[in-house]
């Protein structure tokens, strides 16, 4: 093929772009503003604990079909770990109780009718009134069509849903949390098996694909931020580097992978979300007890999860807005605190490190998700890809790899059309 494609980006967005392309053996050209590829998914060496972490924890469920596809493609599936089944294991932090959430693999929910396995204090018919959310009304919040109240929404829908939304839920798109329960909780246990990156985000989602798309002749620009676009018509020009202006042949298209607010500075009357909330996290260097959990939900603390790794325990804490200006050593200490309750370590303050996103991701809000733009724009060679446009998913992993992959898709589309 003769044309080539800018992706402008190289978060998952872009890289799951830039994968679909090259293997169908397009020219592709990444563009990075950045140092490093990866965008809010990445890892890097921290001086002040002397190791390398992600800059965010991020989960994953076996019911991602695209970012496992993803992960395939790229030879670092088996780079994810995780129980065999899907089990959630929780600590209430108000009374010390802790359970075991496992679920059945089928799509009949057997689960809720044993004791054992469901949650503690609730009957099966409580999990009857989750029907409400799986197709909700258009514009409704989560606290508009379910009890946002009681031990099942307090110990499985809060937790769940404030990781996915990154919001407090009763405020949250009633229509981005049914996705998500539809594709989770609704699709049985072998949808929802946690998964985490054994060895950190870089070495498992970044890593593996700029090394195969070098291998199939992709280009990586590093350190090359998009300054502006110019405009025709019915498509896009030139692409201005700032000290370089790259002229698009008729052929050529673009794929704008950046954040939303850096696409409307961009391009000309975009409407793209425009609040945020932020996410919170903690790692410290220590030694996880042998029988810590890879993964393990806190109720009742500012902790939420807790994430084991070889000699380091990290924390995550979803729309951690009012934390964000928490004095850092303040804040390391609160969350030490808990930590060391739960796994039964030193109270004594191990090397720690804060990370705070406070634009982590857009406000799954109805009115905030309705600004979501799809991926198509008016100009016939230019696409939008990221976790904040319209995926139908809160801003994840698997949105961000699906718009990816839904650009790819129009990108050649528009190929065929032009033949």
């Amino acid at each position: 093929m003769s044309r080539t494609v800018h992706i402008i980006g190289a978060g998952l967005a872009g890289l799951s772009a830039a994968l679909k392309l090259s293997g169908r053996g397009e020219d592709v050209v990444v563009h990075e503003a950045t140092a490093f590829a990866g965008g809010r998914c990445r890892s890097y060496h921290d001086a002040a604990i002397g190791m390398t972490i992600d800059n965010g924890n991020h989960l994953l469920l076996s019911g991602n079909r695209a970012a496992l596809d993803y992960l395939r493609e790229v030879g670092a599936a088996d780079r994810l770990i995780g129980p065999r089944s899907a089990e959630f294991q929780f600590i209430d932090l108000a009374n010390a109780q802790r359970w075991t959430l496992r679920m059945n693999d089928g799509r009949v929910p057997w689960w809720i009718f044993d004791p054992g396995r469901r949650v503690p204090g609730t009957h099966a018919l409580d999990y009857v009134a989750l029907a409400r959310l799986l197709w909700p009304p258009a514009g409704k919040t989560v606290g508009e069509i379910v009890a946002t109240k009681g031990p099942l929404y307090w110990r499985l829908v809060e937790p769940l849903l404030l990781a996915a939304l990154n919001i407090d839920p009763p405020r949250g798109s009633a229509k981005l949390a049914a996705a998500v329960i539809r594709e989770t909780l609704a699709a049985g246990g072998r949808a929802c098996r946690p998964l985490v990156a054994r060895d950190g985000l870089s070495a498992t989602l970044v890593e593996p694909a700029l090394a195969l798309l070098q291998r199939r002749g992709a280009k990586l620009r590093l350190e090359h931020q998009l300054r502006a676009i110019r405009f025709g018509t019915k498509r896009i020009d030139a692409l201005d580097f700032g000290g370089e202006t790259i002229a698009l042949a008729e052929d050529d298209a673009v794929i704008l992978a950046v954040p939303p607010y850096t696409a409307a500075t961009l391009i000309r009357g975009l409407e793209v979300p425009t609040e945020f909330r932020a996410i919170v996290n903690a790692h410290f260097k220590v030694d996880p007890s042998a029988d810590q959990p890879p993964l393990l939900g806190v109720i009742n603390g500012t902790v939420e999860w807790i994430f084991a790794f070889p000699g380091r325990l990290s924390v995550t804490i979803s729309a951690g807005d009012r934390l964000v200006d928490t004095p850092r050593e303040e804040l390391a200490k609160t969350i030490w605190a808990e930590v060391a309750s739960v796994t039964g370590l030193s109270p004594e303050l191990p090397p720690w490190q804060i990370v705070r996103e406070r634009r982590a991701t857009f406000a799954a809000m109805p009115a905030q998700d309705a600004k979501r733009p799809e991926a198509a724009t008016a100009w016939r060679n230019l696409i939008l890809a990221g976790d904040w446009t319209d995926t139908g998913l809160p801003a994840t992993i698997e949105g961000a790899v699906r718009s990816g992959n839904r650009a790819a898709e129009l990108i050649a589309d528009l190929q065929a059309k032009l033949q």
